[in-house]
């Protein structure tokens, strides 16, 4: 009966103990479910062991309802790290362009956000949407970046693209490294029906892999061009984390190509080096594309990816759009082994009809659960709020 033990385990961590004839309900339903489950195997079947070992699959469960401090309108990175003598957990909550930060004993146990300060600031709004603790304490932070379309006359669109930031004490202050991916000025669609955008890249997560050889940036890609547009992959080699600019990868038809230096025309010889990215080849590229004459729209976007302990596999949750203002389909789910192979992430499956922007887990281990790493049970935040638990099972 190890699923009910988890489940009880879950549900009091995060304040959810109620009378214990409903508790057992749910806990009969969970693992009678889980039993079936495990009978027919992820798509039916005898359950063999060879089938089940296809695909993982991922069940939600509902209950109480956990918010975290402040608004959210991107993904919302956790830190766990130890602060005034205690090991805290630091929950960035992105909203309106200002990153915030919180810190508590769990996500239950949030202080007040408060602002943190970027310097030098980009311009437009600023959104830190990944960090990542390195050995030594520091931590870096990934930036989605809004920018007026202003090559579209009379716009006010945006084009997003994405940097890094670098932080010594703990989140509150953040030095700005630069912008590290970003889309071609040639790339951009000016009578798109999208809502918000003209092209660019942003909406992503990222995931260092277990050797700290290379950072993997998982992200979203509008640019003009349908063979451009979907959920993509670029890398940056971990040892130029402190220098990124120009040092990005990008994963396109099967090999990473870099970008190139340029000097804009009729711009000063000694101005700093502007970079070109290559368009990536997208790992989940959209079926019906973000800029066509119609609003219709069928496309992945929002990545958030995990290492799942239980598992041993890398999770990656997104969402699905349905028309031009990101009207949620679906909320999916995918599994890869490993993280250099962008062609071994596995078909998505729909885990919520409807739903919202930015899917992403909240591990429930003290210490280590965060939006990077999780267990058999987590918590599901979408938009900043939490209305499930969610099982995954091999």
């Amino acid at each position: 009966m190890r699923h009910d033990r988890h489940l009880a385990s879950a549900l009091a961590d995060f304040g959810c103990r109620s009378q214990r004839g409903w508790l057992l309900v749910v806990l009969v339903v969970a693992v009678c479910a889980l039993t079936i489950l495990h009978a027919q195997g992820p798509f039916g079947g005898s359950g063999s062991p060879a089938a089940a070992a296809v695909t993982p699959t991922a069940t939600l469960l509902s209950t109480s309802t956990i918010r975290l401090t402040g608004a959210v309108d991107s993904n919302s990175p956790a830190v766990w790290d130890l602060t005034d003598g205690r090991v805290l957990l630091h929950m960035f909550t992105p909203w309106g362009g200002q990153p915030n930060q919180a810190r508590g004993a769990n996500v239950t146990r949030l202080g007040a956000a408060r602002r943190v300060e970027i310097s030098p600031l980009p311009p437009g709004g600023t959104w830190i949407e990944a960090v990542v603790k390195d050995v030594d304490g520091t931590m870096y932070g990934y930036y989605h970046n809004e920018r007026g379309a202003t090559v579209c006359p009379g716009s006010d669109k945006v084009i997003p693209r994405i940097g890094v930031l670098r932080s010594i004490d703990q989140g509150l202050t953040w030095q700005n490294l630069g912008i590290i991916l970003e889309a071609s000025p040639r790339s951009f669609d000016c009578e798109t029906t999208n809502r918000f955008l003209v092209g660019g890249v942003g909406d992503f997560s990222v995931m260092l892999d277990p050797d700290s050889t290379d950072l993997y940036i998982f992200f979203s890609e509008y640019e003009r061009s349908p063979r451009s547009q979907g959920v993509a992959v670029a890398r940056l080699t971990w040892a130029n984390r402190d220098e990124p600019v120009g040092k990005v990868t990008v994963w396109r038809n099967g090999v990473w190509l870099p970008a190139r230096p340029f000097v804009p025309r009729g711009a000063d010889p000694d101005a700093a080096i502007r970079w070109t990215y290559p368009a990536a080849t997208p790992i989940y590229p959209a079926e019906e594309e973000w800029h066509d004459d119609d609003t219709h729209v069928d496309a992945f976007w929002g990545p958030s990816v995990h290492w799942n302990t239980y598992l041993q596999q890398y999770v990656m949750l997104l969402s699905k759009a349905k028309d031009s203002n990101f009207t949620a389909e679906g909320i999916y789910v995918a599994f890869s082994p490993q993280l250099d192979d962008p062609e071994l992430w596995s078909t998505p499956i729909k885990i919520l009809d409807g739903g919202s922007w930015y899917p992403q887990v909240i591990g429930l281990e003290a210490g280590t659960g965060t939006d990077k790493v999780a267990g058999e049970w987590a918590r599901l935040f979408i938009s900043g709020r939490s209305n499930y638990l969610i099982h995954f099972s091999k």
